[in-house]
């Protein structure tokens, strides 16, 4: 396990070395077309200023922004016990130094991610929809898969490198728009100066295609480097839980749901999420280099061949017979491990109805949005809205007056 958290960090600081090398080409450049060979050390000090800024604003709250922006909800173990065993159980396989924070997000859309600085300081995040479709097992597997990126220390790595990417793409917007606002004093300009004005507006040209390649060859490294932390990540699923299928079948549940998109997804952070939760026709077949996740289905296959155990080399033989390329597992951690794979849990084995699920799904959404439930003697269950206004309501089956508790 620490060879394979020593060969993430080296990739991450090759990454991170490609990605600032790339912006500061990007400010060099741009400050060169724009004040001559006086304004290459300008531009050099302004990308590394703004990236300075982003990064003392991401260690500083960053992994609180994100998950406020995706809209999720800390809860505690009394709302979800299930969920909180689950993740307390991988804590203790992963030997991690604290037990990440819980968080719930209000949407159907199955999903869910890890996020945190460091392990001590990690949080895990999961939608409604998950919890409400998948089995202990299944469930497990997720876990399983984002504890894995605290534990590979992938949580940092998407940080520093959404940072330097957030960098590149503001610097590249910035200069774009201010080219085409100001495009008319420029022609003006570039054709009264001569020679000199000639050699600035080639300095131009060049300047605007870094601008334009320097964002794509950053989407580049940072999705390639991202679609590999996933496969890690699953290997390391399979070794927690010494279940793959319980991953794989999560995978398949999450691929197959018709739910709506993930509502508070954006670009920043779809590369968190264990599945690309931007919704596309074909996704289980999508491969492109655009795409910040592995094609499903080809996780999914990789998973169910690891037939003989559950280690790293396990999981290594079995992406190579499946996928026919070299193994994303780093040389140095297979090791010879003896982990033998362990059969379904009983819960897992009994299926819910799908009706029965997505009442599941509706009922935690109102839980995290604060609905009161209030059980009737008549066996019926009645959800108030927080935002009611009433101290008691009527069950409309019954008619009997139930009074609403002041703390809901």
């Amino acid at each position: 396990m620490w060879e394979l958290i020593r060969a993430n960090k080296r990739n991450s600081i090759i990454l991170m070395v490609l990605m600032a090398a790339v912006l500061l080409v990007l400010g060099f450049v741009i400050g060169l077309a724009f004040f001559g060979p006086g304004g290459a050390r300008f531009g050099l000090v302004i990308a590394i200023f703004i990236w300075l800024i982003l990064t003392m604003i991401s260690f500083s709250s960053g992994d609180q922004i994100l998950l406020a922006s995706s809209k999720a909800k800390p809860v505690t173990h009394d709302d979800y016990p299930q969920l909180f065993n689950i993740v307390e159980e991988m804590k203790i396989a992963a030997a991690l130094p604290a037990m990440p924070k819980v968080y719930i997000i209000a949407d159907p859309a199955p999903n869910a991610f890890a996020t945190g600085r460091t392990p001590k300081s990690a949080a895990v995040a999961v939608t409604a929809g998950l919890l409400g479709r998948l089995n202990r097992d299944e469930l497990q597997g997720v876990i399983a898969h984002e504890v894995s990126h605290i534990l590979h220390r992938d949580i940092l790595f998407v940080t520093l490198a959404g940072i330097m990417l957030g960098s590149i793409v503001l610097i590249s917007q910035v200069f774009l728009r201010g080219m085409f606002y100001s495009s008319m004093g420029s022609r003006r300009r570039y054709s009264s100066g001569g020679g000199g004005g000639q050699a600035q507006l080639i300095m131009l040209v060049l300047a605007i295609i870094a601008a334009i390649l320097a964002p794509i060859m950053a989407y580049l490294l940072y999705f390639a480097l991202s679609r590999r932390r996933e496969y890690l990540a699953d290997a390391g699923a399979a070794r927690l839980t010494r279940y793959p299928e319980g991953l794989a079948g999560a995978l398949e549940e999450i691929a197959n749901d018709k739910s709506p998109q993930l509502a508070s997804v954006n670009k920043v952070t779809a590369p968190m999420y264990i599945v690309n939760p931007f919704k596309r026709k074909g996704q289980m077949k999508l491969s492109d280099l655009t795409s910040t996740h592995p094609p499903i289905s080809e996780r999914i296959r990789i998973l169910r061949n690891m037939t003989h155990g559950a280690s790293f080399k396990d999981y290594s033989d079995s992406f190579t017979n499946v996928t026919k390329t070299r193994t994303v597992v780093p040389p140095t951690a297979l090791t010879k491990e003896d982990i033998a794979l362990r059969q379904a849990s009983a819960e897992a084995k009994k299926k819910q109805r799908l009706q029965t699920q997505m009442r599941q799904v509706g009922d935690i959404m109102r839980k995290i949005n604060e609905f009161a439930f209030l059980a009737c003697l008549c066996g019926l269950k009645l959800k108030i809205p927080p935002n009611f206004k009433g101290e008691s309501v009527i069950c409309p089956r019954c008619r009997r007056k139930l009074d609403i508790p002041e703390d809901s």
